[in-house]
């Protein structure tokens, strides 16, 4: 994939099959994940926590948690302070960040910390904090991208040292060479910005790929953009999408033709429609890795062909400093 010019974006994109495979092949990173799943093997429930793209992550890992058999549930980082679920001195949390920084995240830390309950992170390199996995060296894009796949990797890691079905040494050694294969063709060049609302959808884990991918978009492409479970959008959540709108359908997993029977639904609607699957041969969770690289690579074409910057995200009054500090726990 050639772009007309670079940006810390591609970069990061670019970077994620070597980081997943420095995972793979780290002692260190082993080594953590070994003691993070011996610590979690005691506990009787697993909360998995983040905000925005960690939640994402938050999801799909209770899933690879749930596929070894544990009770895992995932909750965003300002519900789990604000509305605080019922937890037991046997529960452990999860707690995702990429930054070691975001402000719910370090309340919910705070909050969970003080109750007496096992908390581990899940963050960048260097952190200071204990009990932490470490996946990747602090991004340089305000899109995050090489964060969130390290720490689905990290999750899948985890789960296997825990005993999921679906996630071996064998099927994680395939997920660095499945990310280059999306790199290097993500299957996304048919896509084009449609007049009003790019819509993308999917079942199960992938329709929380296409949350993900829906954010990407709107962060670096500026494109609106949204993700939906394949079965909300046939009840009721494609009714007002027309010729000026268009809808991208993940195939991975694909439940019983339904994907597929709903894109054929959208197209006999004159709305525009198109694919994507992957095609390597991994379980339906760690396919979510490659899957999520090529719609990053989506909103990173469509970012560099509209003119804008999916290196800085976050400017004019959505920067106000106050605005981010709102929840944390040394306001």
């Amino acid at each position: 994939m050639s772009m007309q010019t670079s940006t810390k974006l591609e970069s990061q994109i670019r970077s994620q099959p070597d980081e997943l495979s420095h995972l793979l092949t780290s002692d260190r990173a082993r080594d953590q994940t070994v003691v993070a799943a011996d610590r979690l093997k005691r506990s009787k429930r697993i909360w998995l926590v983040g905000t925005g793209t960690s939640h994402h992550a938050a999801i799909l890992g209770a899933g690879m948690l749930q596929d070894a058999g544990r009770s895992a549930v995932a909750v965003s980082s300002m519900r789990f302070v604000v509305w605080a679920p019922i937890v037991g001195p046997d529960d452990a949390i999860i707690l995702i960040t990429h930054t070691g920084e975001t402000a719910y995240a370090l309340a919910a830390r705070a909050l969970a910390t003080s109750a007496g309950l096992d908390v581990m992170m899940i963050t960048k390199r260097g952190t200071p904090f204990p009990h932490a996995v470490e996946t990747c060296p602090a991004e340089t894009a305000e899109t995050y991208t090489v964060s969130y796949t390290t720490a689905l990797l990290v999750l899948a890691m985890i789960a296997k040292e825990m005993g999921a079905d679906s996630i071996t040494d064998d099927t994680l050694a395939l997920v660095p060479g499945a990310v280059r294969n999306a790199v290097d063709a993500p299957g996304t060049e048919s896509v084009r910005v449609p007049e009003r609302t790019l819509v993308i959808a999917g079942a199960g884990p992938a329709a929380f790929t296409a949350r993900e991918g829906a954010l990407k978009l709107r962060e670096g492409a500026r494109v609106m953009a949204e993700g939906h479970d394949i079965e909300y959008l046939l009840h009721g959540s494609a009714v007002p999408l027309g010729h000026r709108d268009a809808v991208l359908g993940l195939t991975t997993p694909e439940a019983d033709g339904f994907v597929g029977a709903v894109m054929a639904a959208a197209a006999a609607e004159g709305i525009p429609v198109s694919t994507l699957g992957e095609p390597e041969p991994l379980p339906m969770l760690l396919a979510q890795i490659p899957l999520t690289v090529r719609l990053q690579l989506l909103a990173l074409r469509l970012a560099v062909e509209r003119g804008q910057d999916p290196d800085t995200v976050i400017t004019g009054n959505w920067a106000n400093e106050g605005l981010w500090r709102l929840g944390r726990p040394d306001r």
